[in-house]
């Protein structure tokens, strides 16, 4: 029997999120509380609000968008993983700007640009020696 009243292909959909993630059923703690809101008599009654606190990286995240217990513990999990996904992103991202930074900072400067920071500095010098007082004589 599945855990979640969905089918087959997305169990198995999130499944294969969860290993890629290196996300196991027992790093996750699930707590059920009631939910608010339109629903009726079922939501105010029962806990179909599903509370999952990834307990490795301290993210929790809330379900309540459906009326069933079931559904929310599937789109809880999809939630969590999507904000751990984007998360890693992130970190991959940053560690792509770093590399390319440090690609950019030490490659070799271009023959231009070498003569225009030595006209530059040519033109500097000249500058701060019409600076020096006259030389007595």
């Amino acid at each position: 029997m599945n855990p979640y009243p969905v089918s087959p292909e997305k169990e198995a959909d999130l499944a294969r999120r969860m290993r890629a993630l290196g996300i196991e059923e027992a790093d996750l703690e699930e707590t059920f509380v009631r939910s608010g809101g339109p629903g009726g008599q079922n939501v105010n009654k029962t806990a179909t609000c599903v509370l999952l606190l990834h307990q490795r990286s301290g993210i929790q995240v809330k379900c309540q968008a459906t009326r069933q217990q079931g559904q929310n513990r599937f789109l809880a999990r999809q939630l969590l993983l999507d904000k751990l996904e984007a998360i890693h992103q992130e970190r991959l991202a940053a560690e792509i700007a770093r590399r390319e930074k440090a690609r950019r900072r030490n490659r070799p400067r271009s023959r231009a640009a070498k003569e225009r920071m030595l006209a530059d500095k040519a033109h500097r010098a000249i500058k701060k020696q019409s600076r020096r007082p006259a030389a007595l004589e």
